[in-house]
């Protein structure tokens, strides 16, 4: 009788953490692999958006980091690869 018990009270857990790498794990897990192969397919001249709002044009591209021009002044920020959100181009494609 008490391993019947022990069953009935991890079987619960069990479940529990099988839904939740289903509908939190997997999905994040995809989110990050899709970000990832964006950051490794960006090009000079691509238009991206950074994660603080600013719209800008890819100039140059070094190993971690990217220089983008922005603005009627042609201003040049370099900023680390992750700084980036997504490209102009990704958005278009998801509308």
């Amino acid at each position: 009788m008490p391993q019947q018990s022990i069953i009935s009270l991890i079987l619960p857990f069990v479940l529990f953490m099988g839904v939740l790498y289903i509908f939190i794990i997997l999905p994040d897990k995809k989110r990050k692999k899709q970000y990832n192969s964006m950051l490794e397919g960006l090009r000079v001249n691509d238009e991206v958006i950074t994660r603080g709002g600013i719209i800008g044009k890819i100039t140059r591209i070094q190993d971690e980091f990217i220089i983008i021009e922005s603005g009627p002044d042609k201003v040049k920020f370099k900023l680390s690869k992750n700084g980036i959100a997504t490209t102009t181009s990704a958005l278009k494609e998801e509308k």
